[in-house]
């Protein structure tokens, strides 16, 4: 077929083989073309008129749309998981001999787009790679930032990583056995296996950073366990030279992520605590993020997701934060003029990266400008300061007043968009330019004198000048002075009282007229070029000043918050305590009628229990707490101050989240099988510096199983690890754990009953809940009153039977013992006669595989249930 096609066809089919895995959008005039399939596709996606080029056999699918509407489609075209390759012309068409050449001149995904209209402003837009192994080497950079990081993590923490990073595209090793992890909205592409390399990656570093830079970063190729990063972030480059078809100079360092030196938070705890994303909804409002944000510009809220995703450990780091923050709410006026100028600067850390790319406008070298005339009075006011992180920011910006002078006096405001159509540049910046445009606009002033000059010199007092479309300028004179008219004047059109002529002079200017706005535009553009050439000149300096002004603005945001809504500076410790007087949950406190939330305080750790047992009914609050004491940890090691009256806080060096119920049904697994799995990983991970929050463990399966298993959990917290830990249940049969262990301490929800009522009262108390309250709460939502009279019969019986067979139990001589010797009688098992536990009593622990073991548990799960039926008819007799 493609015999056939035209010579434009055959350029388009060069370009597709040049990508055949991305949609090309070929331009043609004013509009991008879709063809082939690609059409189709577009036509589908993007609600596109599907037409055809050419007609019959030779017919030839075609879809296409207004260049100017490129970034709207190309949204459209992102969000469905599409890579989109632009082909534009790439010279003049009114300078082209024969067809125009045209050039992909980039190739968009989702992980590389720089486009303002098609980025979250207060989101970072991360792209990522992985150098599969153990350890692993993950690199992840934000283009339209220039933020490049590498590490290297264990084999097991890849997907808590990638859930920290929220990267929207991940580059993937093809030839790999393994399957990506499932991210929801993670575009995964897969590159071939040598991209990753070292042999492919070093020259790709070398020549992006310099010979000496990687050692200057931090990284050693000498050093194997950095290999694995080094080419990680390699793979990245090559995938931006392939895609981007430019030089990316605002990629200037390769910064080097240590997991040791910030708080670990896994998938689930994220997840589970609701840090940037809710459970149900998947929407920023009503998380973490959300009540923090308090920043006016994007590049600080970028920042303050990336001190989420990573709080830090080191208490001195956290303490410079906060002693910006102390200084900032304690001075409101300083705070509140520094935020005023923060508000009127744009987003220089894309304005950078849109400018080096040659993507820019003269609306964004404007925006540099107006940005860079807030920094004078931000030093004053920082130069006042008295904190180091506020003095080392003041050092950190710099105003640039040359470049902000020269951009102010070139650039118009308001400034259009487009550099080639002109207008930016301000009259009386160029003379050239200012000629040009006056000859453009008509040049009434050199017509005026032209005209009294050739009066003067014909002696024809008529004589005018004049212009129209169709014949140009001409020199009119009345046929009543014929006599008069000059040999060097040419007759070019005859009237019915007068003849219009033209002169050599007028005619050289009027050639000059009609070409003096497209010069104007080339020559607007030639000063676009130089102007934006200076930005590049100063663009570390740039980039320095932006970071330094992220963060100001998330700590002058903290500052206003901690004002608002009346938080405290928590104290940081070494040690692993956790004592909290009237804490609050940051989002509820927020998102709840004023003064309605109910403090609560926590004593956990060194000097007090470090397991702490609570229960009570749902409803209550018992999970509210729970999280509310690891996000309150969170906040504190960002640096932020916490929803207090008073804290102290040991620094922890994880924070695990058991909480709620979910599935993982396309793996294959259960509810039950996913909380045991994340209860496998928080004991197998946790530390004595951990903080662990645990909510109803074991509640995904049967009663004895769930108890047995929620009881050997808080042992083996307790007896192994002995770290912090929050544990929520209505297991009441637990809170005998508080009399055998020391280190366990029960605390319950306050709950008040009113003539058959509940009323909760949300405060946490010493002490163990007394019942459950299950039957209220479902009375409260509005579950039929029969059920609700039916249920509270049963509970009756039930609770009948179980005092009953409870007075058999045997005495100390066959109680069973907990994991350090103590005695045990567990009241919510069978009577200690049941041959079952001399059964268990007589097994040999050291020669029993675990295939035995299972079995024997399947076998006694049986027998238990049996029973519990009988009872459980019994019962309802």
């Amino acid at each position: 077929m493609e015999e056939r096609v035209t010579p434009m066809m055959r350029q388009y089919l060069e370009a597709k083989r040049a990508c055949p895995d991305a949609l090309l959008l070929f331009r043609m005039g004013d509009f991008y073309e879709l063809f082939f399939d690609d059409a189709k596709i577009a036509a589908q996606t993007l609600n596109l008129t599907l037409t055809s080029r050419d007609k019959g056999e030779d017919a030839i699918p075609m879809a296409g749309f207004p260049h100017h509407q490129l970034e709207s489609y190309l949204a459209k075209l992102l969000a469905a998981g599409f890579r989109v390759a632009v082909c534009d012309q790439v010279e003049d068409p009114k300078l082209a001999k024969g067809l125009v050449r045209r050039e992909i001149t980039r190739i968009v995904t989702a992980g590389t787009i720089t486009d303002e209209a098609l980025l979250d402003p207060r989101e970072p837009n991360f792209l990522a790679a992985l150098a599969l192994g153990d350890p692993l080497g993950l690199a992840w950079v934000d283009l339209s930032t220039g933020r490049f990081y590498a590490g290297v993590f264990p084999r097991g923490s890849l997907l808590d990583e990638l859930v920290r990073i929220q990267p929207s595209e991940v580059l993937w090793p093809d030839e790999s056995s393994e399957t990506p992890p499932e991210l929801d909205g993670v575009m995964v592409t897969r590159r071939p296996a040598w991209v990753f390399s070292p042999v492919h990656v070093e020259p790709l570093l070398t020549r992006q950073f310099g010979a000496r830079a990687i050692e200057g970063f931090g990284f050693s190729w000498d050093d194997s366990q950095d290999v694995p990063a080094l080419c990680a972030a390699g793979a990245i480059l090559d995938y931006l030279e392939e895609t981007q078809k430019t030089r990316l100079p605002h990629i200037e360092r390769l910064l080097r992520y240590q997991a040791g030196r910030f708080l670990e938070i896994d998938e689930a705890t994220r997840r589970s605590l609701e840090l940037v994303r809710t459970m149900r909804e998947g929407q920023r409002e009503g998380t973490l993020l959300w009540v923090l944000d308090r920043t006016v510009t994007g590049m600080g809220a970028r920042l303050l997701a990336e001190w989420l995703a990573a709080p830090l450990t080191d208490i001195g780091a956290i303490r410079q934060r906060q002693d910006a923050v102390a200084e900032l709410l304690e001075r409101p006026d300083l705070c509140q003029r520094i935020r005023e100028h923060l508000r009127r600067v744009f987003d220089l850390e894309r304005l950078i990266t849109r400018i080096t790319t040659g993507r820019c406008t003269p609306r964004d070298l404007l925006s540099v400008a107006k940005s860079l005339r807030q920094i004078p009075p931000l030093q004053e006011l920082l130069a006042t300061c008295e904190s180091d992180r506020l003095r080392a920011i003041g050092d950190a910006v710099d105003a640039c007043p040359e470049l902000e002078s020269r951009l102010s006096a070139a650039l118009v405001d308001p400034c259009p968009l487009a550099a080639t159509e002109g207008g930016f540049i301000r009259d009386g910046y160029h003379a050239e330019l200012d000629e040009l445009r006056q000859l453009a606009r008509g040049g009434k002033e050199w017509i005026a004198r032209y005209q009294a000059q050739e009066i003067q010199r014909t002696g024809i007092p008529s004589l005018k000048v004049g212009y129209n479309k169709v014949f140009g300028y001409y020199i009119e004179v009345t046929n009543t002075h014929r006599d008069k008219i000059p040999p060097e004047y040419f007759r070019k059109q005859t009237l019915k009282n007068a003849e219009r002529f033209i002169t050599p002079e007028l005619k050289e200017y009027e050639e000059k007229v009609l070409s003096a706005d497209e010069r104007a535009k080339e020559l607007e553009y030639q000063l676009f070029v130089e102007l934006r050439e200076s930005v590049l000149a100063h663009r570390g300096v740039l980039q320095a000043t932006a970071g330094a002004l992220a963060e100001l603005d998330v700590l002058s945001g903290w500052a206003e918050l901690a004002r608002e809504r009346s938080y405290c500076r928590p104290r940081l410790v070494e040690e692993p305590v956790l004592e909290i007087l009237e804490g609050r949950h940051p989002v509820l406190d927020l998102t709840q009628p004023e003064g309605t939330f109910v403090p609560n305080d926590l004593h956990c750790g060194e000097g007090a229990a470090p397991v702490i047992l609570i229960t009570g009914p749902n409803m209550a609050g018992k999970s509210t707490y729970i999280r509310q004491a690891a996000l309150l940890v969170i906040m504190a090691q960002m640096g932020s101050f916490i929803p207090a009256k008073e804290a102290t806080i040991g620094v922890a060096d994880r924070v695990f989240a058991r909480v709620g119920a979910s599935d993982d049904l396309s793996r294959g697994r259960s509810t039950f099988m996913v909380e045991m799995i994340e209860t496998a990983r928080i004991l197998n991970s946790a530390t004595k510096r951990s903080l662990v929050i645990l909510d109803e463990i074991g509640r995904g399966t049967s009663t004895y199983d769930g108890i047995s298993l929620a009881w050997a959990v808080v042992e083996y917290l307790h007896n192994r690890i002995g770290c912090r830990t929050l544990f929520a249940t209505h297991y009441h049969e637990l809170t005998e754990l508080a009399e055998l262990l020391p280190g366990v301490k029960n605390y319950n929800v306050a709950v008040r009953e009113w003539q058959d009522q509940v009323v909760f009262l949300h405060k946490i108390v010493p002490g163990a809940a007394d019942k459950s309250y299950g039957i209220h709460v479902a009375q409260l939502a509005g579950v039929p009153r029969p059920v609700i009279e039916r249920a509270k019969e049963i509970l009756m019986g039930l609770e009948s039977a179980h005092l009953e067979s409870s007075k058999t139990l045997a005495g100390p001589s066959r109680e069973l013992t907990t994991g350090d010797g103590r005695a045990i009688q567990l009241t919510f098992f069978e009577p200690l006669e049941h041959p079952l536990v001399e059964e268990l009593r007589e097994l040999d622990l050291n020669r029993l595989t675990p295939l035995e073991a299972f079995e024997k548990i399947r076998k006694w799960q049986e027998q238990f249930r049996g029973r519990t039926r009988r009872a459980g008819r019994k019962a309802a007799q």
